[in-house]
């Protein structure tokens, strides 16, 4: 099992509004980078969308405990399966986010995509703090 994490980052938003914000998926387009995602889809519970130059991925949100986590999970036709975990921790008015990768990947692959990911991880980290209200 390879995991791979997001820096941690601040958002100056009560936590139930992070929450909220990522249990519709229709929302993860706002923290993908633009112009490098097409073939966007989202029903509000699941998404995909192809990484430009790379491969298709799709996430399912699969649970949530209000105000703490969101838990997702990748769908058929990903290339390797994977859960993705969006830690919340609030603090006075502001949470502490943080995003959690845990994926089947095999050594060559890992080597391959886990830079990859982290720099998108990040990306959403970052995007984060400036979507949510």
């Amino acid at each position: 099992m390879t995991t791979i994490e997001s820096k941690k980052v601040v958002v100056a938003s009560p936590a139930a509004n992070v929450h909220d914000f990522l249990i519709n998926t229709d929302n993860i387009q706002q923290l993908l980078p633009e112009g490098k995602i097409t073939e966007w889809k989202s029903d509000g519970k699941q998404c995909s969308f192809k990484i430009q130059g790379a491969y298709t991925i799709g996430l399912r949100l699969i649970g949530s405990t209000p105000n703490t986590s969101v838990v997702y999970e990748s769908t058929e036709g990903s290339p390797f399966s994977f859960n993705l975990n969006v830690h919340i921790n609030e603090t006075a008015g502001s949470c502490d986010t943080h995003l959690v990768c845990e994926a089947n990947i095999n050594p060559f692959l890992e080597m391959m995509v886990k830079g990859p990911l982290k720099n998108l991880f990040d990306y959403m980290a970052d995007k984060l703090v400036t979507k949510v209200n």
